[in-house]
């Protein structure tokens, strides 16, 4: 009587589809290695929300130098108000458009590749902010935007009403808040989970 040894399962391996392993080995291209492939692959479907956001951000450009070119021949009559709320006008529209750069480069360094802007043109931030860090980076800007907006609103207070004054203090109240939330909730888990040492 002749017993059959089971054979093993055969590998999905078409000819010409390998990855390679650790130590430059290469290796087989089997099902779960190739959903992995696309799955890594489509990283790249994010590029064009980083392209689209350029426009954005020369959007806010266009926008702060159009303020500046109608605001330029009013600026030697200005009150003291004035020429505050016009800076506080200019600097909102710069920390946005601060904000969009920073979303655009953190974001495609943490969720695509990391840029080869060469060493003397490369900021020194890039590369450290890791999605935790963008989230933190996120919330403070915003915290500061609407404070920023706050500020010109009480400089205009006699344009403004008590409601809304109050919904701005809150906006500001809550997003700082959340910030500080987050921060500790970032400060919980690096105590619990420390990183490695290289």
């Amino acid at each position: 009587m002749l017993i059959r040894r089971a054979q093993p399962p055969q590998r999905f391996d078409p000819p010409g589809l390998c990855l390679y392993a650790k130590g430059g080995e290469t290796a087989p291209m089997t099902p779960a290695r190739l959903i992995e492939a696309v799955l890594y692959a489509g990283r790249w479907l994010i590029v064009p929300v980083y392209v689209a956001m350029l426009g954005l951000l020369g959007t806010l450009v266009w926008f702060f130098l159009v303020e500046l070119w109608h605001s330029l021949p009013d600026i030697p009559g200005m009150t003291e108000n004035g020429l505050i709320m016009l800076a506080l006008t200019l600097i909102d529209l710069s920390l946005t458009a601060n904000l969009v750069m920073l979303v655009i480069l953190a974001g495609y360094e943490n969720f695509v590749r990391r840029g080869d802007f060469g060493d003397d043109s490369r900021p020194g931030w890039l590369g450290k902010v890791d999605f935790a860090g963008l989230k933190l980076k996120l919330l403070g800007a915003i915290t500061v935007i609407a404070a920023v907006d706050l500020l010109r609103s009480f400089l205009d207070i006699a344009n403004q009403t008590d409601r809304d004054l109050l919904w701005q203090v809150v906006i500001v109240a809550v997003f700082g808040l959340l910030a500080l939330l987050f921060a500790l909730t970032d400060w919980i888990a690096d105590l619990a989970h420390p990183p490695a040492r290289e």
